[in-house]
């Protein structure tokens, strides 16, 4: 065989041999996480269903191990939680279970995270155990609704300041569904034509929308986002920003519509709507 031939083939095994130590080492790490979780840590915790192998989440725990947040990783490598345990912990095949129950076995048993991946470098182990992210169905859209009515019923009652401006409280506001139909069709046009505006797609603004479907406004205000995952969320961040803020304490204002649509495109975040309106009588 000719020098190069061999050399060639001499390479190729070196890398199926790292490659395959690689996933030995991994499927150690797996396995001992999966024991812990599934024997509820040797009896002392109830068991939890196994974990479901994430490979964007290995791809967080290695960039995690490479001097990145937990948090940031994860965002990086396209994964988006609800919820997030990081775990680093030394130990060898041989130790690496009674490492993992002495330090955090609590964490792993968790029931709520459902998905992993890792990392392994040497003794070292990076773990990352996630709930993921669900984009909430049409269906939870009452719920979502009456939470951000509750928030912003409470602010308006309450009182508020807006970047300078102080607001003394306010009368509520009430659901309406014609808003929220309005603020629904919005949301699912940023989201299908990638952008983030007052003005859709056709060049409408707010109040052209609202009268196009036959409500007759005195006065429309909008706040839009994009990001948030809950209710809570997008409150909070309406409120921290002046302009929103003074939407939201705005006296004017007695009814309200809010919804959402998933990001597409590759953007995973939810667009949010929020439509204030006082209806002429």
């Amino acid at each position: 065989m000719a020098l190069a031939a061999r050399t060639r083939l001499w390479r190729a095994c070196c890398v199926a041999l790292c490659l395959a130590a690689s996933r030995g080492a991994h499927a150690d790490v797996l396995h001992a996480v999966q024991v812990l979780r599934e024997g509820g840590c040797g009896g002392t915790l109830a068991a939890a269903a196994p974990l479901r192998h994430e490979p964007a989440l290995d791809r967080a725990a290695e960039l995690w191990s490479r001097g990145s947040r937990a948090t940031a990783a994860l965002e990086r490598s396209g994964y988006t939680a609800e919820a997030s345990t990081a775990i680093h912990v030394r130990g060898s095949d041989a130790t690496l279970i009674d490492a993992l129950r002495q330090s955090t076995c609590r964490k792993l048993a968790n029931p709520a995270l459902r998905d992993v991946g890792v990392y392994r470098e040497g003794t070292d182990n990076w773990i990352l155990l996630t709930a993921p992210y669900v984009v909430p169905s049409r269906l939870e859209t009452p719920v979502l609704a009456n939470r951000a009515l509750q928030l912003v019923n409470s602010i308006r009652a309450r009182g508020a300041r807006c970047g300078t401006h102080v607001f003394a409280a306010v009368p509520p506001v009430r659901l309406s569904d014609t808003l929220a139909t309005v603020a629904f069709g919005q949301a699912v046009d940023m989201a299908t034509h990638d952008y983030f505006e007052h003005k859709d797609s056709a060049g409408r603004s707010p109040a052209d929308r609202v009268r196009a479907v036959g409500y007759a406004e005195k006065l429309v205000g909008e706040n839009i986002a994009y990001g948030p995952k809950t209710a809570d969320e997008v409150v909070e961040g309406w409120l921290a920003s002046p302009g929103h803020c003074e939407n939201i304490m705005d006296p004017r204002f007695t009814e309200m519509g809010i919804a959402y649509a998933p990001g597409r495109a590759g953007k995973r975040g939810m667009f949010w709507v929020q439509l204030l309106a006082d209806p002429r009588t």
